[in-house]
């Protein structure tokens, strides 16, 4: 592939990418196709659509599916045992009740989205979700009102600090392409973020809920709700096992925050191996073991009850996770021939203002390819020449940053794996995801633009 040039032209591959989306619709929402036959279906065409060498047509697909599980299916799976143990011990119904106790009925969307806003920081969108997950169903069981109203705003706090706000490595590679001001950016960040979130996740996810009134999933609970403990664990001990990954990770990214900073040798065996353990999948992985201990062992289940429980929890998202990493390869179809770097080049030439060159670049990407983080990343590189160039003061570059993730989150659809994580886990068919899961992001794209704009405007 090193070797291969893309010969045609912008408007065809264009008109490919449009063609090979319409088609996918149309095998999963017409003919009923299985998402995962569909999804390497039209990848496959799509890549001989596109002139890919065939001899690398398999590589190229087997790598962007590959690619994807590696972020996504150990956490997912990780993530599924953990909640299978909290709520089979009863926990994700304390926490639950304790929340509703705290905060009262009407406002247990809001207690969990601003819970996620602030668990949403430190780790990535996929991890946080599948963390949250069992406690968002439980409040979702105990007080009705369909999964909807209480998972769109969770899973949107915790998308929307992914987008805009470091030390998310979208925000923070693209930051130090255009050499923004870190702490400019997560406070400028925070200025978009929240607001954007309370209108585009919070009301819009209350009303879009009240709309599509979808039972609660059993994809996180192995199948029919088992009998709880009668004597569930505290509340506070609940809390304690989901800080732990958050922790860890949060320590993880300081960690990377102060060896760009210069405070730290990032070449130290103390730090690489600091890294390590708090890495991700490892701090999930040590949240597991804890969890088997404090919810099973300690309470008296054997380990022969924690291997079934682990296992039953892992069979239902097998599904989730094949989904999750065809829509990756679909995604990789389209950067690897080309389709991105056209669309974007297309509207590199328009003569527009830099901020909104940057949002339309990165929209473009985000459209064509999938990735947020990939879009975000790309356009900035794209327009780095134009922002280093130009005489802009710090917060401007800042405000370009922002504009440029808020483009990456616009209206991500079938060739993003985080359509089909939040579709498939909410258990949502494709035409409600794109009706809700789809207008959110773009709602987030839309305003956080808005409020870049605003402060690239008055700065």
């Amino acid at each position: 592939m090193d070797t291969w040039t893309q010969t045609m032209g912008a408007g065809p591959l264009l008109a490919i990418a449009a063609g090979a989306i319409a088609v996918l619709l149309f095998l999963i929402m017409k003919l009923r196709v299985h998402a995962l036959l569909a999804l390497i279906v039209v990848s496959l065409l799509t890549a001989f659509a596109t002139g890919i060498p065939s001899a690398h047509v398999v590589d190229t697909l087997v790598q962007g599916f590959g690619s994807t599980l590696g972020g996504v299916a150990l956490l997912v799976g990780l993530g599924a045992i953990l909640g299978r143990l909290i709520e089979v011990s009863g926990g994700a119904q304390a926490l639950a009740d304790a929340l509703i106790r705290r905060f009262g009925e009407d406002r247990a969307p809001l207690a969990l989205s601003v819970a996620s806003l602030f668990f949403g920081f430190p780790i990535f969108f996929d991890a946080g979700l599948v963390v949250m997950l069992p406690i968002v169903f439980t409040v979702a069981r105990r007080l009705g009102g369909g999964i909807l109203r209480y998972g769109l705003p969770v899973a949107g706090a915790f998308s929307v600090m992914h987008i805009f706000v470091p030390p998310h490595p979208g925000p923070v590679a693209s930051s130090e392409l255009l050499g923004a001001d870190i702490g400019l950016v997560i406070l400028l960040g925070l200025v978009v973020a929240i607001p954007t979130w309370y209108v585009g996740s919070y009301l819009f996810g209350l009303w879009i809920g009240k709309r599509f009134v979808l039972p609660v999933p059993d994809i996180l609970t192995g199948g029919e709700q088992a009998a709880h403990d009668k004597n569930p664990p505290a509340p506070g001990t609940v809390i304690g096992l989901l800080m732990l990954p958050l922790v860890m990770i949060f320590a993880n990214t300081g960690l990377d925050m102060a060896r760009a900073a210069g405070w730290v040798d990032g070449e130290a065996g103390w730090y690489q191996f600091a890294r390590a353990i708090g890495a991700t999948p490892i701090a999930l992985l040590v949240t597991v073991l804890v969890a088997s201990y404090v919810l099973g062992t300690r309470r008296g289940r054997g380990a022969d009850v924690i291997e079934k429980l682990a296992d039953s929890a892992l069979g239902p998202i097998a599904s989730i996770v094949l989904i999750t990493g065809a829509g990756g390869m679909f995604g990789g179809v389209l950067r690897a021939s080309g389709i991105g770097d056209a669309l974007s080049d297309s509207l590199s030439d328009l003569g527009l203002p830099v901020i909104v060159v940057a949002y339309l670049v990165a929209t473009a990407l985000r459209v064509a390819q999938g990735s947020a983080t990939v879009a975000l990343i790309t356009a900035a590189s794209l327009v780095q020449p134009v922002v280093l160039a130009g005489d802009l003061n710090s917060v401007q570059v800042a405000a370009v940053v922002l504009a440029l993730a808020a483009g990456s989150v616009t209206a991500s659809h079938v060739n993003d794996s985080g359509f089909w994580l939040v579709g498939r886990f909410m258990g949502m068919d494709v035409k409600t995801t794109l009706k809700t899961w789809t207008v959110l992001q773009t709602i987030f794209g839309l305003m956080g633009f808005t409020l870049a704009s605003a402060i690239y405007a008055i700065a």
